[in-house]
């Protein structure tokens, strides 16, 4: 007879072994520099930089989300708001990182991951194109605070092309501006160009809403935000 001790030994034991073969078998997820670009130029596919802001800024590939692996706290957050049902395509510096990457969002349910084998090192060496963010100068919020229209309501999108909840907040605010645009001015404020500005006024996170009445802020709000809770504050 195995004691029960013993058993519960064997038993986590063999969980253990299949969990390693699964994340074994999940390796596969790299995918050759060939593929990954056939693979980023169809439509409707989500592509994740997971490097730092100052690596992203040095040089990203097109249209690609940014996610800090290293910063498990951001990296989460901005995760939840990417299409579990869309292919997802994965990278870094080498490859290390966003391998890692690619197995935490299939062991969260994201269906189709794919992970550039060799990271955007591979990538420029294969003299593929990489985008870099542009230096632009920088508007403090005094100056900003000049460009509002006066006795007029302003709403203030602040956000940055890498944010998957501001690409979340787009269509919304579409809509808004269509059904009543009549009632306010909406302002864009790409807050990964303009970083002083950002601070300035204590932007923590993209996207953030700020509505200003008469030239003074009388609501802001960071993250998704339906459409009718943005129209209560601008009406």
């Amino acid at each position: 007879m195995i004691s029960m001790k013993r058993r519960s030994l064997y038993l986590s034991a063999l969980i253990t072994v299949l969990f390693f073969l699964q994340a074994c078998g999940q390796s596969n997820l790299n995918t050759p520099l060939e593929d990954f670009e056939k693979g980023i130029s169809r439509d409707n596919i989500q592509v994740l930089d997971v490097r730092t802001q100052g690596e992203y800024n040095s040089g990203h590939l097109k249209d690609a989300f940014l996610a800090d692996w290293r910063n498990q706290q951001t990296f989460q957050d901005r995760i939840q708001y990417l299409d579990k049902n869309k292919p997802v395509y994965t990278y870094c510096l080498s490859g290390g990182r966003s391998q890692a990457a690619a197995l935490w969002l299939k062991e969260h349910g994201f269906k189709e991951v794919h992970n550039l084998d060799g990271g955007i090192l591979a990538w420029k060496n294969n003299n593929k194109p990489v985008e870099r963010v542009q230096e632009v100068n920088q508007t403090t919020a005094a100056q900003f605070m000049k460009t509002l229209p006066a006795g007029e309501t302003v709403l203030v999108d602040i956000g940055a092309v890498w944010c998957p909840p501001c690409k979340r907040m787009e269509p919304v605010l579409k809509d808004l501006q269509k059904e009543n645009g009549n009632l306010f001015k909406l302002v864009e404020v790409n807050g990964g160009e303009q970083e002083l500005l950002a601070k300035e006024l204590k932007v923590e996170s993209f996207p953030t809403f700020i509505v200003y009445k008469n030239g003074k802020e009388v609501w802001r709000k960071q993250g998704i935000v339906s459409k009718d809770e943005l129209f209560a504050q601008v009406k």
